[in-house]
């Protein structure tokens, strides 16, 4: 695949997970994505994106790839309403990137976590290293009752990844 490869299987008997991709650094992470969901036998994962992609010409594309839309100007209880989802289906996955952007960002969102948290299911790390061409795929881990060191493993994680534009990677956050 476009010379892509991961030597890591999906846990794929967990039907119940946050499942975390970073870094999140361009529009090419979206078409990895989609290849490796289907290559990942994940055809049922679904993912939250800005209301923005929805609309218009491809609008269809990300609802077929499994995408819902956020209005992220609008807080809505979202976490809240994504937790009944989980407590309502035998069987969902979710795909979010801990930046909510593409851009550099300060600090990670933490919407999965506490999603994730909330629902009682583990969260799954995948990272997209453009450099190395590899898929690569961390235990499953619950929150635990310390948000700070759960974060601090998520970006230690992240850390070493180059995504196609290193720049806006998250290696920074580890500094702070």
């Amino acid at each position: 695949m476009m010379g892509w490869e991961t030597t890591i299987s999906f846990p794929i008997k967990i039907k119940k997970c946050v499942i975390i991709v970073g870094p999140h650094t361009s529009w090419w992470d979206v078409l990895i994505g989609a290849l490796y969901r289907k290559i990942l036998l994940l055809d049922d994962a679904r993912f939250l994106g800005k209301k923005e992609l929805f609309d218009g010409p491809f609008g269809f594309f990300f609802k077929w790839l499994g995408g819902t839309p956020v209005d992220r100007a609008n807080k809505n209880n979202v976490v809240e309403q994504i937790i009944e989802l989980y407590n309502s289906h035998s069987t969902f996955r979710l795909a979010l990137s801990p930046e909510g952007t593409r851009k550099k960002v300060e600090k990670l969102r933490t919407g999965f976590y506490h999603i994730a948290k909330g629902a009682n299911v583990p969260i799954i790390m995948v990272g997209l290293d453009f450099y190395n061409k590899q898929l690569l795929i961390s235990e499953p881990f619950y929150a635990s009752e310390n948000e700070t060191e759960d974060f601090k493993k998520i970006i230690q994680f992240y850390t070493p990844i180059k995504g196609k534009n290193p720049k806006n990677g998250i290696a920074h956050l580890l500094e702070t």
